[in-house]
């Protein structure tokens, strides 16, 4: 099954909430081991306030990123089933 073609922008807000959310995990392990490092949780608070403003830019054009949540709707008729779901690019 071949999902169908998504604009750019849809691939380029996934890449970003990729590389944001790898950081996100990056910086939970080590403040896991160094949780008084003062800088690396202004870093983790900073990427963190990112994530969520293109999430929410990416939610608001191309609908939510998980089925709970600020943006998890369904328009009539139900549209849940419509491709691509964000694992699936």
């Amino acid at each position: 099954m071949n999902p169908k073609q998504m604009p750019p922008e849809y691939y380029a807000l996934l890449e970003d909430l990729q590389a944001l959310d790898f950081v996100l995990v990056e910086l939970t392990l080590y403040l896991d081991t160094h949780p008084n490092d003062f800088e690396a949780i202004q870093q983790f608070n900073t990427v963190s306030q990112q994530r969520r403003k293109i999430a929410k830019v990416y939610e608001e054009r191309f609908g939510p990123l998980t089925q709970f949540g600020r943006y998890s709707y369904s328009k009539y008729p139900w549209n849940w089933d419509d491709e691509p779901w964000p694992w699936q690019v």
